[in-house]
């Protein structure tokens, strides 16, 4: 890492296990160095205080919302975004129409990556809780939940 000038920072991040050169501010956040810089527009700019969760993405395989990170807490860390998801999930969402507009959608489904790689057979009330740091105003959540679950009892049966 060299610095450019005194408010930029030239770095390496890993993202969707490529090792990416950027260029930033020290006060730009995650969502916007990934969505202007490296073209990764899966993670979407909603509510930009938090409160949304459609621009989750996983550091250190942990949801994190990129509104809220400075992409410069992201140095040396793995950062995966809904272009480099492949996971269950995704098809579980589409099988039980666990989405309307699409928008939330990757927030959704990287914060439901990260809770079942967490927590192998979560109940219903770990499930619910770990969905509440995401907003979806197209539908209700229980096609969601759905989606969930249905995975989880995919992994039971071996699948």
């Amino acid at each position: 890492m060299e610095a450019s000038n005194s408010l930029k920072v030239s770095t390496t991040l890993l993202v969707n296990g490529e090792e990416r050169e950027v260029i930033f501010r020290y006060s730009d956040v995650l969502l916007d160095v990934l969505r202007n810089t490296l073209g990764l527009t899966g993670a979407k700019p909603g509510c930009l205080n938090g409160d949304c969760g459609a621009c989750t993405v996983n550091i250190d395989g942990v949801a994190q919302k990129s509104c809220l990170t400075l992409a410069v807490e992201a140095r040396g860390k793995e950062i995966l975004t809904i272009e480099g998801l492949n996971d269950p999930i995704q098809g579980a969402f589409v099988d039980h129409f666990a989405f309307q507009c699409g928008y939330c959608t990757p927030g959704f489904l990287m914060n439901c990556h990260s809770l079942l790689k967490t927590r192998k057979n979560p109940s219903d009330e770990e499930i619910t809780k770990w969905l509440e740091s995401n907003i979806c105003r197209c539908t209700g959540y229980m096609e969601i939940e759905k989606a969930v679950k249905s995975v989880i009892v995919g992994v039971q049966n071996g699948g």
